[in-house]
């Protein structure tokens, strides 16, 4: 029996007519079927609700709409309820690897899913806690760049019961989804994105470590020099020197809305 869908949102590319022009298509093919739209600010759509992210708190969402390429996405699972699906559509982006279909396909997508032609596909998070502050979820990774240029700082990572220090440039922490970002940069493998485990990159460092695949679980990192810590690319915190960084798995996993199921999905969008 297919689910019955109310209620759903709009977050599209800031200042991309390509994404906007796809919101408003979806938008008329969903209230034609009466399904209540919300469109999140600064987007603004004809027959959409406007509102804030702070809004969709109170908004019993059945899923959320991202309109653009990867960076649409991972800054939608930052900002709606923790608990909303999620369909990505590519509209400006480059390759897409988290969308599900392109806008040529954008009304049979809203067909299957009315229709319930649909399944969730689960994503871990992680999560940094910075004296004493959590920061926003990433679905990605979380990268750690030296500030000062001309100094190469000792990092400590614990991990495991065990500590590694080595003196390097800095380090990413990748999800599996992650694997095809930063980390596949750094010569990374690139991980299903169901499994339960993370990547560590260490970035130039000077004795050569290894890149690890581990568990996922608690993971420590201090530096002896002012570093820099990103979320996903696009949220950015200070850190200081010899300040305690946390790194744990986010209590929520990220649901993608799927409509077909594929092995490796990555390998195709990253043209192998």
């Amino acid at each position: 029996m297919a689910k019955t869908i109310n209620r759903v949102a709009i977050i599209t590319k800031i200042n991309n007519c390509e994404a906007e022009k796809a919101a408003t298509t979806i938008t008329k093919l969903l209230t034609t079927r009466k399904v209540k739209v919300y469109s999140i600010l600064p987007l603004r759509i004809d027959n959409g609700i406007s509102v804030t992210p702070e809004d969709l708190r109170n908004i019993d969402l059945d899923f959320i709409f991202a309109v653009g390429g990867d960076g649409t996405t991972l800054r939608a699972f930052r900002i709606i309820p923790c608990n909303t699906p999620l369909f990505s559509i590519n509209v400006g982006g480059h390759r897409g690897i988290l969308s599900e279909v392109g806008v040529d396909s954008i009304a049979g997508a809203i067909s299957d899913i009315l229709a319930g032609r649909f399944f969730y596909d689960l994503r871990l998070r992680m999560q940094a806690f910075i004296n004493g502050i959590l920061s926003p979820p990433a679905l990605n990774d979380i990268l750690f760049t030296r500030v000062n240029l001309t100094r190469t700082p000792m990092l400590s990572i614990k991990l495991m019961d065990d500590e590694i220090k080595q003196r390097m440039d800095g380090i990413v922490i990748s999800t599996p989804t992650g694997s095809t970002g930063h980390s596949f940069s750094l010569g990374g493998p690139v991980l299903h994105e169901g499994l339960d485990c993370l990547i560590l990159s260490p970035i130039a460092s000077v004795n050569r470590m290894p890149q690890l695949v581990i568990p996922t679980g608690e993971i420590e990192i201090k530096s002896t020099h002012d570093m820099q810590l990103t979320i996903d690319g696009q949220e950015i915190i200070k850190i200081a020197a010899e300040e305690i960084v946390k790194i744990s798995r986010f209590s929520i996993d990220a649901q993608f809305i799927r409509l077909r199921k594929r092995g490796m999905r990555q390998l195709a969008k990253l043209g192998f």
